[in-house]
C-alpha cells in the first residue's frame, strides 16, 4: 500500500465540548490539522446550536477533508432549565459518551473508514476508555493557560490540602499554591468551583473534572493552546515531566501573526470603519465572550463610567443584556461609542484605534490580546478566569483586575484612567508588546509552536 493510499484511510475524531469558547478552539485546531494532513479525513462532533453557530455566525472556512456531525445536548424537549449555569453542562456530560458514541458510528458508516485517532477537549475525559477501546490515539486539548491544567492534574492534592476552607470570610482563600511547582503566585480563592467545591456539593461537571489528572496520563499527547515561552520555568519543568508529549501549538482562535485587516466596508458589524475614524489607541473595547455576564447592577456601573469617562467605546453586548443599561445610555452616547450585539474581536484587537480591552479573563480572549498587544481591564466571573485574571495583572503585568473584582462606577474610571493615561498603562504596552514578540518568534517557521505543531501532525499520521 502507497503512503498516499494509506493516508487516505486515517481518520481522525474531534470531539468538542461545546460551551464558552472551548468548541471554536477545537475548531480552529481541527482546521489547522486538516490543513496540514490534506489526505487525512477529520470528522468534527458537537451539539446542534454550536455547529449552526460555528458555521453561520463565524462563517468558518472549513477545509473539505472535515466533515460535521451533530451529537445530542441530553436536554429533554420543552425542558425549563432551572436558572443554575452548570446545570446544563451536568445534562451533556450525562449524555456522554453515548451521544458520542452514535455520531463516531454514523461517521464511520458514512467515510467508510474506522477512527484511528481521537483528538478531544481535555474536559471529555471519558474519551481515554472509548479510545482504548476503539484501539485508537487519544490527544486531548487543553484550552487554557497551563496553570490551570497543572491545578487540574493536582486536583486531588489541592482538594486534601484546602478542603477546610470555605467562603470569602475564610483566611485560607489567601493561602498560596506553593507547593505545586510553579503555582505559588496563586491563591485558593483563584481556584475554580470545579477544582475545589466551596459553596455547594459536588456537580457532575466537577466530578467529571476531577479525573483529568488519572486519564491524562494515558494520552498519547498533549495540545496546548498557548506558548512554551510564555511559562514559567518551574512549571513548564513540571508539566514536560510528567507529560513529555505536551505540544504548545500557539494560540488557535488567533491567525499568527495576525493577517492584515480586511477592507473595512466588508465588515457589516460597521466596527472596523468606526474604528478608522478614532484616534491611535484611544478606544475601549468591552466584551465578556460567549457565556459571560457581570450582573446586571454591574453592567449598569460600567456603562455609567464609560459615559462619563467620555472615552469613545465599542461594546459587544448581547441584546438579552441591554436592558441593564442607564435609561437613554444608548442615545445619549451615539456618537461617542458604538454598541453592538457581536463584534469581530480579533480584528477590533488588532485595529490600530483600539487602546484597551474589558474583559471577563476568559482564555481566548486575553490570547488574542496578547496577539494584537492591547492591554486589558480584567473582571474574572467564574472557572479559570480567576488564576487567568492573576497572571494578566501579577505575572505578565499586561493589565488590571477592576477594584474588588466587581464593576463599580469609581473603580472602572480609576482603571481606564490607569491603563491610558497613566505611566503605569505605558509599561502595560511595553510589556504587552514584548509578550507579543515572544508569541511571534515561537509561531514563526522554526519556532516552538511551529516544531511542536509539527509533532502534532506527525503523531495524527503515524496513529
Amino acid at each position: 500500500m502507497s503512503v498516499t493510499q494509506s493516508l487516505k484511510e486515517k481518520h481522525v475524531a474531534v470531539l468538542a465540548f461545546p460551551f464558552g469558547s472551548h468548541d471554536l478552539t477545537i475548531l480552529g485546531l481541527a482546521c489547522k490539522l486538516a490543513r496540514a494532513a490534506p489526505n487525512v479525513q477529520f470528522s468534527f462532533f458537537t451539539i446542534p446550536k454550536s455547529n449552526h453557530s460555528k458555521f453561520s455566525t463565524f462563517k468558518f472556512d472549513v477545509p473539505n477533508n472535515i466533515r460535521t456531525y451533530d451529537v445530542e445536548d441530553g436536554v429533554p424537549v420543552n425542558h425549563v432549565f432551572s436558572g443554575n449555569p452548570v446545570e446544563r453542562l451536568d445534562r451533556f456530560l450525562k449524555a456522554t459518551p453515548g451521544n458520542f458514541q452514535k455520531g463516531l458510528d454514523a461517521a464511520v458508516m458514512e467515510t467508510g473508514r474506522k477512527v484511528n485517532c481521537l483528538v478531544t477537549d481535555m474536559f471529555l475525559t471519558f474519551a481515554a476508555d472509548m479510545a482504548e477501546d476503539m484501539k485508537a490515539t487519544w490527544i486531548p486539548l487543553c484550552v487554557s493557560i497551563p496553570h490551570n491544567l497543572s491545578a487540574h492534574v493536582y486536583t486531588d492534592l489541592i482538594r486534601r490540602l484546602f478542603s477546610h476552607v470555605g467562603g470569602d470570610k475564610n483566611g485560607g482563600q489567601h493561602q498560596t499554591l506553593e507547593l505545586i511547582p510553579g503555582l505559588s503566585p496563586m491563591h485558593v480563592k483563584d481556584l475554580s468551583d470545579e477544582i475545589l467545591p466551596r459553596h455547594s456539593n459536588e456537580t457532575f461537571f466537577s466530578y467529571t473534572l476531577s479525573k483529568i489528572g488519572c486519564v491524562l496520563p494515558r494520552s498519547t499527547a498533549i495540545v496546548m493552546n498557548f506558548c512554551q515561552e510564555l511559562y514559567p520555568t518551574p512549571l513548564f519543568d513540571d508539566l514536560k515531566f510528567m507529560f513529555p508529549a505536551l505540544l504548545n501549538v500557539g494560540f488557535l482562535t488567533q491567525e499568527l501573526p495576525p493577517s492584515p485587516l480586511p477592507p473595512s466596508d466588508s465588515d457589516t458589524t460597521g466596527c472596523l470603519s468606526w474604528l478608522d475614524k478614532q484616534s491611535s489607541k484611544s478606544v475601549v473595547y468591552i466584551s465578556f465572550g460567549t457565556a459571560a455576564a457581570p450582573p446586571g447592577e454591574e453592567l449598569k456601573a460600567l456603562a455609567e463610567a464609560i459615559e462619563e469617562s467620555d472615552i469613545p467605546f465599542i461594546w459587544s453586548l448581547n441584546n438579552d443584556h441591554k436592558h441593564h443599561l442607564p435609561n437613554g445610555f444608548p442615545q445619549r452616547t451615539n456618537n461617542q461609542g458604538k454598541l453592538v450585539p457581536w463584534a469581530p474581536q480579533a480584528m477590533v484587537l488588532g485595529h490600530a484605534s483600539t487602546g484597551v480591552f474589558v474583559t471577563h479573563c476568559g482564555a481566548n480572549s486575553v490570547f488574542e490580546s496578547i496577539a494584537n498587544g492591547v492591554p486589558m481591564i480584567c473582571r474574572p466571573m467564574f472557572g479559570d478566569h480567576w488564576m487567568i485574571g492573576r497572571v494578566v495583572e501579577e505575572i505578565w503585568g499586561v493589565g488590571v483586575k477592576v477594584e474588588g473584582l466587581v464593576f463599580t462606577k469609581s473603580g472602572v474610571l480609576e482603571s481606564l484612567k490607569l491603563v491610558l493615561g497613566h505611566e503605569q498603562g505605558r509599561q502595560m504596552r511595553e510589556r504587552i508588546k514584548a509578550l507579543r514578540e515572544l508569541v511571534l518568534k515561537a509561531v514563526a517557521p522554526s519556532g516552538s509552536a511551529s516544531q511542536d505543531f509539527k509533532t502534532l501532525v506527525e503523531t495524527i499520521l503515524n496513529s
